[in-house]
């Protein structure tokens, strides 16, 4: 597919942009109830590990869309995911589309993924 070379950059900002956006979307429905609370209402912050995923999903979430410090950002994201989904989905069973696990590895790959390569195009620093 050599034809997409040329919008790398540009398909890996939009990538970004994009899982950001769904990241930061849980942190707010955990810890603000928008657009619902998770779970059928909102946590603390200072809860474990609701409030603490909460903030790093908020913060982490902000972080990658604008593209900044975005590959620390994606790094702490991608362990969080990692200990999200043994903490709360591998108890269930080792397969992810079983556990409901699958949206953890996921997030816990793009992430981590995101911290190797970089931020792409349309960001506030290449950090």
């Amino acid at each position: 597919m050599d034809f997409l070379n040329k919008y790398a950059s540009q398909i890996v900002g939009i990538t970004r942009i994009v899982t950001g956006l769904l990241f930061l979307e849980h942190g707010t429905s955990k810890l603000l109830g928008f657009p619902m609370p998770a779970s059928g209402n909102t946590v603390a912050l200072m809860s474990f590990p609701g409030g603490a995923s909460g903030a790093i999903e908020l913060v982490a979430g902000a972080l990658i869309v604008l593209g900044l410090f975005s590959r620390w950002a994606a790094f702490i994201a991608s362990g969080e995911m990692a200990v999200a989904y043994f903490m709360a989905h591998f108890a269930r069973g080792p397969f992810p589309i079983l556990n409901g696990g699958d949206g953890a590895v996921l997030y816990c790959f793009i992430f981590l993924t995101l911290a190797a390569i970089g931020p792409g195009a349309f960001a506030l620093n290449k950090k």
